[in-house]
């Protein structure tokens, strides 16, 4: 039976567990114990700075002394009288230990606000804590309950900076059975953010209430909030006196779906794609809503802006710098919103996109010579004397460009991308051409080439007809004896096919100005040697009256002309490439399909749920990074459609791709891979599955992660389902599941692929494949596009000409000077300038980011379950031997796509890294 202690064992309990309580990995045990075994996580240490001090604040009604240490506690007579359990108190007292943040930086008004909140704490009226008891009181059919206020005077910080300690004393009954809620109502003007609540004096041990929240103002609304203690149970465990509270809480996140959400809300609730344009600003910023049969994407947060006035389907915009709504917990931590201060997204959105345009505003001009493009890693770009004075008024903005400004210099000047710092004419090969599509930033489109003729599926009625140009013979002669037939039948030959994918739009793609793109499909084969080798590319335009001669076809050749026209070829690929990458593998089947499943799990998954419990780390800040997005980089006019070959049509393009190939089943990698023709189904491998081209980084190593994530899922899983029909049952779960289908995904509501969820098997291929995606696939197609793409001859992301054909006037001016055409192709130095800032950010770890296998040093009390934090430490375990496994094949000289002369080693997928542009490291959630 859970009962409180006597006095006398709270003394110890507080004096070893509040100065400790940093200490502990969790609060353990399956009764609340806490546990010797510890979680041994990289990168971060068991303690936090040392300890986390303890309880200074007063506990007792009539005392204004402040308890500073576990000593004092020890030795304090006026520690509400005795030690020893009261008879005519009617009860047992206990103590509720509160641990809020302060913000890091604060102004002058602020500090005046915080002593003035001590000082309402100190009297007892600032916060307000019920307790409420696992078991039913007879009397209110609810939750046994009592009550107190959080006291304190001027609380000191803890050893860990801005962390700040009260508490509050209890009188409950002796039987009044284990705590299992907090109901906390704060009646101070303004909210704090909440990291736990640690209630000492049960005979169990302390009982832990992680939260990690922030606290609403009364004033704001006047419910209070509801927080659960660490105990993770299904629906039908839920115990008597916290099913209402179970239920109110989840009613309380889902909202009613109407009205304008408020910046202290914590409503999840859905909306289409409406707010990408702003058609109030004309008719060039107009886009169309993308929801429906013909434009088909996954919702997004509803904020309930109202609508445009001239347009009654789309939302009105709210521009930087006013936030778009997101819940209140998912919004950025000071941490993470001070990185993006210092010069990475933030500063690009707001401050250094607008200084480089203004320092380039007179001269958006080609690169004319490579040395041009070697200026901007070697010398900078140089801000003109306005430009500096102008800085040097704005205090934000100066120290904002004094992170990216060369110290005592006025030139903003840009690392030297990965790609080449050890050989900068690597990416002029055919064979780094090659091998970048396998363990580039975008190794997730290249597919065996199983038949032959390659046709089209589109209609030809407009688009021609569907049979490739690539013919029998020109691939022939490109194997050197070998038939078309034997190279497929061998696995051989690969294709990168953006034909279907881009030919719709082409038309309109090149009527806007500085735009010129073709529809690409490019044939690679590959060597006994082991290497794959790019033999023909097929550049498409759409069919006119005029002419139906659409298909061109290109081989690398010998000439001198042959060659400069291949490398043109190559970059209008590398542009598509760069496009579907953004907008498709990257925007779409990271960040917009994550979202629903982030909101499904909010609306459904009470936070006592233990799939919400697993999920969590998972969501973090992938709702405000998307909002950030929506606003200034997807959005009408922004970043990704000027410097993108679709431009306006960029977010159309992306959602064709979600109606023409995204499949929640296809997004597991063995899934994706078998799809593709990249890999067989082989039960004796660990994943189900053999490699074809056993050297494929992202593959080989990707599955190193997916098979620890899934052995981690389906343990933990089995850990909570092992009754039979458990999975069925669960209410939550199914309601959580249904949602995600019928309204995070409404517009493929219908299609027959979803996967069931009956069994734990169904349950723990969901939650493997979106773990997956919040981690190893954001980061292998995340935090290489810096090193990848910014060097902008490597990955172009538009080209602004056509190939000069011979009856064309370009013609003669590209023989008479090939480098200049090749380089007045590739976007201009303001566009270039501009993708390198947003690559740089995209690429960029925050300093506060939570890695894959870890536990956040200030999380530690996330489950009270001993044995789930057996299995997630046997998780970590395994990461670590990845990580030792792929730094081996990075020095294994038989893999030559990650090692040789010059190769940059494949290490997107190492699970740790520390902050900056690291092209390495899991993140658990898509946080950039």
């Amino acid at each position: 039976m859970f009962t409180a202690q006597p006095r006398s064992t709270l003394k110890s309990d507080i004096s070893t567990s509040a100065v400790r309580r940093s200490e502990a990995i969790a609060g353990a045990g399956n009764n609340g114990k806490l546990s010797g075994t510890r979680i041994q996580v990289p990168g971060f240490r068991s303690r936090v700075n040392g300890h986390r001090g303890s309880v200074r604040a007063v506990i007792s009604s009539g005392d204004n002394k402040t308890v500073e240490g576990a000593k004092a506690v020890e030795t304090s007579k006026d520690y509400n009288g005795s030690l020893e359990s009261s008879s005519t108190s009617g009860g047992i007292d206990v103590t509720a230990v509160i641990t809020i943040r302060k913000k890091m930086k604060e102004k002058i008004t602020e500090k005046i606000e915080d002593q003035w909140e001590s000082f309402i704490n100190g009297i007892g009226q600032g916060i307000s804590i019920q307790l409420i008891s696992e078991e039913i009181d007879p009397v209110t059919k609810s939750g046994k309950r009592v009550e107190s206020y959080v006291r304190g005077w001027l609380p000191k910080p803890s050893d860990h900076a801005h962390i700040v300690e009260y508490a509050a004393n209890f009188t409950v009954p002796y039987d009044f059975g284990c705590p299992g809620a907090i109901l906390i109502t704060n009646f101070h003007g303004k909210e704090f953010y909440l990291m736990e609540i640690v209630i000492h004096g049960f005979n169990e041990g302390p009982v832990f209430f992680p939260a990690n929240t922030w606290i609403h103002s009364r004033k704001d609304n006047p419910e209070s909030r509801i927080i659960f203690k660490n105990h993770a149970c299904l629906p039908s465990q839920t115990p008597p006196g916290l099913k209402d509270l179970r239920r109110e809480d989840l009613l309380s996140i889902r909202g009613n779906g109407k009205g304008e959400r408020k910046p202290h809300d914590r409503i999840y609730d859905y909306a289409p794609y409406n707010d990408l344009g702003n058609p109030d600003k004309g008719e060039n910023l107009a886009r169309p809503v993308l929801s429906g049969e013909d434009m088909p994407y996954p919702r997004r947060c509803r904020t309930g802006r109202p609508l445009a006035k001239s347009d009654p389907l789309s939302e009105s915009r709210i521009e930087k710098p006013h936030p778009v709504y997101v819940p209140r917990d998912e919004t950025f931590e000071e941490t993470k919103q001070n990185s993006f201060s210092a010069g990475r997204f933030k500063a690009m959105l707001h401050n250094l996109v607008p200084s480089i345009a203004a320092t380039l505003a007179n001269s958006d001009i080609s690169f004319t010579c490579f040395s041009e493009i070697d200026k901007l890693y070697n010398d900078g770009v140089l801000l003109k004397d306005e430009e500096q004075k102008e800085l040097a008024e704005n205090q934000f903005l100066h120290n904002m460009m004094k992170q990216v400004l060369t110290v005592g210099e006025r030139l903003l000047k840009y690392e030297i991308p990965a790609i080449i710092k050890k050989d900068r004419f690597a990416w002029l090969r055919d064979n780094e051409f090659a091998r970048q599509t396998l363990a580039g930033v975008n190794p997730v489109n290249i597919e065996l080439l199983k038949d032959f003729p390659i046709l089209s599926k589109l209609d030809p009625a407009f688009y021609g007809s569907p049979e490739s140009a690539i013919t029998k013979e020109l691939i022939e002669q490109e194997l050197h004896g070998m038939s078309v037939e034997e190279a497929i039948e061998n696995k051989q030959l690969f294709i990168l096919d953006y034909h279907d994918m881009l030919l719709p739009f082409i038309k309109k793609m090149n009527s806007l100005p500085g735009r010129k793109a073709y529809a690409s499909r490019t044939i690679f084969f590959f060597t006994k040697t082991g290497f794959l080798r790019p033999i023909i590319i097929e550049l498409s335009l759409p069919p006119t009256p005029s002419s139906s001669r659409n298909k061109s076809v290109y081989t690398h050749g010998h000439d001198a002309t042959t060659h400069w026209i291949w490398k043109q070829a190559k970059a209008h690929v590398c542009s598509n490439d760069a496009g579907i990458h953004q907008l498709v593998n990257h925007w779409l089947r990271t960040h917009a399909s994550m979202e629903p499943y982030i909101i499904a799990t909010h609306r459904q998954l009470s936070s006592m749920h233990p799939i919400y419990k697993l999920l969590h780390p998972h969501m973090r800040y992938t709702l405000e990074i998307n909002a950030l997005a929506r606003q200034g980089l997807i959005n009408g006019g922004g970043i990704i459609e000027a410097c993108f070959s679709p431009g306006k049509y960029a977010m159309e393009l992306s959602s064709a791709a979600y109606k023409s190939m995204w499949r929640f089943d296809m997004e597991a990698l063995p899934a994706d891979l078998i799809r593709r023709g990249m890999a067989v189904e082989d039960p004796s491998m660990p994943c189900g599955v053999s490699l074809v081209i056993e050297d494929y980084p992202y593959a080989s190593d990707g599955l190193l992660i997916w098979s620890a994530i899934k052995e981690w899922v389906e343990s933990y899983v089995e850990h909570f389902y092992s009754e039979p029909n458990s999975v069925t049952s669960d209410v939550e779960l199914q309601a959580w599941w249904n949602e995600i289908k019928n309204k995070g995904h409404y517009d493929k509501r219908d299609d027959p692929w979803w996967p069931k969820l009956d069994t734990k098997e169904d349950l723990s291929g969901i939650l493997t494949t979106m773990i997956w995606i919040a981690s190893g696939q954001h980061a292998a197609i995340n935090f290489g596009q810096y090193p990848f793409g910014g060097y902008v001859p490597n990955r172009p992301t538009l080209m602004r000409k056509l190939i000069p054909q011979e009856d064309s006037p370009d013609y003669e001016k590209f023989l008479l000077n090939p480098q200049r055409t090749f380089l007045s192709s590739l976007p201009t130095q303001l566009q270039a300038t501009k993708v390198m800032a947003v690559q740089d950010t995209l690429s960029t770890h925050s300093p506060d980011e939570e890695y894959l296998g870890q536990v956040h040093q200030l999380h530690y009390h996330w489950i009270n379950d001993h044995e789930v934090l057996k299995l997630f430490e046997k998780f970590s375990s395994k990461l670590e031997e990845i990580e030792e496994t792929i730094n081996g094949r990075n020095k294994n000289i038989r893999l030559k796509n990650r090692n040789g002369a010059g190769i940059p080693p494949y290490e997107l997928l190492l699970p740790s890294s520390g902050p900056g542009v690291t092209g390495r490291g899991i993140p658990n959630s898509v946080s950039i």
